[in-house]
């Protein structure tokens, strides 16, 4: 494989790819962006960029869930 092919790892996310790297939609990262629990973005030029350390913090800092009995996503038979 070529250098040029492999994935360059980057810091800096656009928007659409930040919220794909939180897993959520952009519509939600916008939300989360609007009530202020996502910072600001950084900027280059007209380029917003969010950085991903702030991001892997602002993720590293949710709550986590309570196990409570079974899944949510397993359906009773």
């Amino acid at each position: 494989m070529r250098a040029l092919e492999r994935p360059i790892p980057r810091r800096g996310l656009s928007r659409v790819e930040a919220a794909m790297y939180l897993g959520i939609s952009p519509s939600k990262f916008d939300e989360l962006r609007h009530s202020g629990q996502i910072g600001p973005a950084k900027i280059i030029g007209t380029r917003k960029l969010f950085d991903i350390e702030a991001l892997d913090q602002f993720f590293d800092a949710l709550p986590e869930e309570i196990n409570q009995g079974a899944e949510d996503w397993q359906v009773a038979l």
